[in-house]
Order: C-alpha cells, then sequence, then structure tokens
C-alpha cells in the first residue's frame, strides 16, 4: 500500500512513519484551510494570520491521526496481534498488522476504538475551545480548536460508514465473520461495499465540480478512488494470506542454481551470466560455500574501464537478512521481506550452503493457479 516514508518517532513501542505522498495531503489540508475554510468563517484576520491557522490546523490533523491509530495499535497488541507500526499516508493512517485478527471480537474491539478515540478528541477540542472563549484567547486559537473539533466529529462519523476498509466496514466484517464463521466472505462483501462506497465519493465529486466547488470535488474524487482501490486491495491481500497458510520457503525455492565463481571477473559476469540468464541476481559460491551475491546494482558502482581488472569477489554483496532466507520461513513473510526490500529473488540457505533461490514470480504464480482453480474467489 505505500511508498517511501519516513520514521518520525516511537511512541509506546510503536514506530510513527511519514508516507511521503502525506507532504501532498499535507499541502492540501494547510491550502484549504487557510484559502477557503478559515477566511469564509471567521473573516476579517490577515492572510498570513489565515496561513499560520491552516498550518497549526493541519497538524493538529496529523496528531489526531496519530492517536486514532495509536488506539487500534494498543487494542491489537493488548489481543496478541502482531503490529509493525503506524504509517501516515496520503488519506489519513493505517495501523500495520502483520495478520488478520484472531477472532471477531478482536476485529469488532479494534475496529470500533477508532471512531470512540476520534469522537474524545473532538469533545476534548471542544472543551478547550469553549475554555478558550471565555479565557479570552485570540479568534486564530479558537477557530483552529473549533475546526481540530469539528473534524474529528466528522472523521468518527465518516470511519462509521459500514465500508471496509474504514473502521465501520470492519465493524460489519466482524459481525459477518461472526455470523457465517468464515472470514473470506465476510471481506468479500464488505470489501464489494466498500468499493461501491468510493464509486459513490467519485459521483458526488463529479456533482460538486458540475456545481463550480472545485475543492470539495477533488477531495470527494481522491478519497473515492482511494476508499475503492484500498477494499480491492484489502481483499486481495487476504487471499494472499490464506493462499499461503502454512506454506514454507521449501516448497516454492528452485534447486536448479545458475551461481557465479568469486575468481570471475565483472566482465565476464555480464558477458556469461547477466546477458545470457537476464536473471537480476546471482549467487556467488566457493567450492560449496556461498560467499555473497552478485547483481547489476553492484556492476554499476564499478567503473566499465575496471570491469576486466574487477573479479565478482571483490563486488559481490554479503550475505544478509535482506537477501537470504531459511526454507523453513513462513512463504506469507518471505513474500512480505522482498515487498518491503524491493528484490525479486532471494537466496535460500541452509548454514553457510546455498540450497535454492525463491523468486516472486514462483509465489505469484502460485496464488494465480490457486485463484483459477476456484480455490480462492
Amino acid at each position: 500500500m505505500f511508498g517511501k516514508s519516513i520514521t518520525l518517532f516511537r511512541l509506546f513501542g510503536f514506530s510513527v512513519r511519514l508516507d511521503l505522498s502525506w507532504l501532498f495531503i499535507a499541502v492540501l489540508i494547510t491550502w484549504s484551510l487557510a484559502s477557503g475554510f478559515f477566511p469564509s468563517h471567521y473573516r476579517g484576520l490577515s492572510t498570513q494570520t489565515y496561513w499560520v491557522m491552516g498550518g497549526v490546523g493541519a497538524v493538529g490533523l496529523f496528531l489526531s491521526i496519530v492517536l486514532h491509530e495509536l488506539c487500534h495499535s494498543l487494542v491489537a497488541r493488548r489481543y496478541g496481534l502482531p503490529m509493525k507500526g503506524i504509517t501516515l499516508f496520503i488519506f489519513g493512517g493505517v495501523a500495520e498488522m502483520e495478520d488478520d485478527p484472531s477472532s471477531p471480537k478482536v476485529e469488532f474491539l479494534m475496529s470500533i476504538v477508532g471512531p470512540l478515540s476520534s469522537v474524545a478528541i473532538g469533545l476534548a477540542c471542544y472543551g478547550f475551545y469553549l475554555l478558550g472563549r471565555q479565557w479570552g484567547l485570540p479568534l486564530a486559537a479558537v477557530a483552529v480548536l473549533s475546526y481540530l473539533s469539528g473534524i474529528n466529529i466528522l472523521l468518527a462519523c465518516f470511519n462509521l460508514v459500514p465500508a471496509f476498509p474504514l473502521d465501520g466496514g470492519r465493524v460489519l466484517r466482524s459481525i459477518l465473520w461472526k455470523v457465517k464463521k468464515d472470514i473470506r466472505w465476510a471481506t468479500r462483501i464488505c470489501s464489494r461495499i466498500g468499493s461501491g462506497f468510493g464509486y459513490l465519493l467519485v459521483a458526488l465529486a463529479l456533482y460538486s465540480l458540475l456545481a463550480g466547488n472545485f475543492i470539495n470535488a477533488l477531495w470527494w474524487f481522491l478519497i473515492g478512488i482511494f476508499i475503492n482501490n484500498a477494499a480491492q486491495m484489502s481483499y486481495r491481500q487476504l487471499l494472499l494470506r490464506r493462499a499461503m497458510e502454512g506454506e514454507l520457503v521449501s516448497r516454492f525455492m528452485k534447486t536448479e542454481i545458475v551461481t557465479v565463481p568469486p575468481s570471475a571477473s565483472i566482465q565476464e559476469f555480464v558477458d556469461d551470466y547477466l546477458f545470457r540468464h537476464h536473471f537480476k541476481m546471482y549467487p556467488v559460491v566457493d567450492q560449496g560455500k556461498l560467499v555473497g551475491c552478485i547483481s547489476s546494482r553492484e556492476v554499476k558502482n564499478v567503473a566499465r574501464q575496471e570491469w576486466k581488472n574487477r573479479t565478482v569477489a571483490e563486488t559481490a554483496a554479503h550475505v544478509c537478512t535482506t537477501n537470504s532466507l531459511r526454507p523453513d520461513t513462513d512463504a506469507l513473510k518471505a513474500l512480505a521481506q522482498m515487498k518491503r526490500d524491493g528484490t525479486s529473488r532471494v537466496m535460500v540457505t541452509d548454514g553457510e550452503r546455498l540450497v535454492g533461490i525463491l523468486t516472486l514470480k514462483d509465489l505469484l504464480e502460485f496464488l494465480a493457479l490457486k485463484v483459477e482453480l476456484g480455490e480462492y474467489e
């Protein structure tokens, strides 16, 4: 779901990361508040003040979303569900789960706490807003508190819409899961509702555009597209987990491996391996012992005039957790690692011995075959 992200801080043991796409939405929120919302509701302030209010409002929304997702994460950890952390991305945030909830009860509690936390934040901001008016705080300050109160209540209501993967959709999934005893069926129903809700928002965006409200149209369109895509992706991820459940890397690895001797020159590696076999990564083996791996990435760091003089041993990358796995590794974890590290081939090792190669293509073809056979629809 995410692209490049940066870690901002840790909170209660969870890493809070910012997806670079959120920078776009932060600018859009600040601009919408500074040029539209605050000037229309609070007249007579300077342009500079409106932009400061817009920036503070965007930061306040950022913190509200972090607290919302933190509540999800704390409940998940309470029930033993592994969490990778919290990532803020283009349309809010997500508490990243490594697996599906263990039961409908866990799903319900973990989902409902999000909207409840947003309501609590909204009521707290409203309380400070009332106190600010009583204490005579500047209009800009109470205006931002009023905005944060309203937006959190609005977020709570929006998240309660029963459209997966919104919190309301997850609550609905927990109910259907409880009734039918089938999480896949429940996810399929809720994902279709979520996808339909996304199309509805796109239609609302078109209506707003025809009515001359460009800002609202842009928001509805972007949110609608995101929810539609997220709903479909969530269902595919569930299918992926179910298809890979209990499978080990040893089932998918290839044991016929093209290896490179460490004594070969870079020129020989390019001519005899890269151009002949077209793989992206090659293990480097010396007398049956795995000593590293080499790919076009390492070759790019060597000047072309040195290719005949530099050996593979001098250039190869060391064996590490990003380019190797054990044969008894869970296939789903292997897939997640390959996605996280941006690799399509990893070495399968048993101690210092190379036993196979795992490719992303083989994992995805296995999933496609299961879908084609009707096991996962």
